[in-house]
């Protein structure tokens, strides 16, 4: 993987996804800015990439807010002098599961400001900075209820489907820039999303690994490792794609 001394900005990496990515690039030599709303957790992260060897900071960020997304990126460049990779990971749920009508505005304009608003914000500013700079690239986690219909979740695949679209949009915008910017779509993957749409009914965990091919849920390490390839000078021809990573479910 060529991301040895990159700087990577990885937000909600306190957990999931974004822990298992922060540690998959400190792996392969890139300096790591845990982004996080709680400290203590991105802390932990970050203690434990410095334990392995590897080199990583923490930036508190609460994405849906745009002086701290602002803040996120100024002290990168501060510290580091550039950006060279911005995964845009933080991302949250409803706190209801129900259909449209039913739907509460406090779960909608919740979920859409960070999921959708959030990745605004982060490439905005950090588009900025690789401009400036003269290179980057930008990783956004979509979901597969980006790709297709999401029963009794119409904020959070509201907030997919237009991570998928800023994606493709901002890719076109660039490619002539040598920035590059692609999204990852993972189907059901283990998280705290995941342990709670089980907790909806007794038996939602066997409904949802027999609508999976594979008949397993997705490891966080997995989604981290096509994220950190998209990521590497491996990928050099590769912007505004997404990579659905889902064990064959969209299928």
């Amino acid at each position: 993987m060529q991301v040895a001394n990159k700087i990577v900005v990885v937000t909600g990496a306190g957990s999931g996804i974004g822990a298992a990515t922060a540690k998959h690039f400190a792996k392969h030599g890139a300096q790591v800015v845990v982004s996080d709303m709680k400290e203590e957790r991105a802390q932990l992260v970050a203690d434990a990439i410095n334990k392995e060897g590897g080199k990583a900071v923490v930036i508190i960020a609460n994405v849906a807010k745009y002086e701290e997304v602002e803040q996120l990126i100024s002290k990168t460049v501060a510290q580091f002098g550039k950006i060279d990779v911005l995964v845009n990971n933080a991302g949250i749920g409803p706190r209801n599961l129900v259909k449209v009508a039913d739907h509460t505005l406090e779960d909608w304009d919740n979920v859409i400001a960070v999921n959708q608003t959030g990745v605004f914000y982060g490439m905005k500013l950090a588009l900025q900075q690789m401009l400036e700079q003269g290179h980057g690239n930008i990783v956004n986690v979509a979901s597969l209820a980006g790709l297709k219909a999401s029963l009794n979740n119409l904020c959070y695949s509201a907030s997919k489907f237009a991570v998928v679209g800023m994606t493709k949009s901002a890719a076109l915008e660039y490619a002539t820039k040598n920035i590059r910017i692609n999204a990852v779509c993972p189907g059901y993957t283990e998280s705290a999303l995941l342990d709670k749409l089980k907790s909806a009914r007794p038996d939602m965990d066997d409904r949802l690994k027999s609508i999976i091919p594979m008949k397993r849920y997705g490891d966080a390490s997995e989604i981290a490792e096509a994220i950190v390839w998209l990521a590497s000078d491996s990928t050099g021809f590769i912007t505004g794609q997404t990579i659905t990573l889902d064990g064959g479910t969209s299928l």
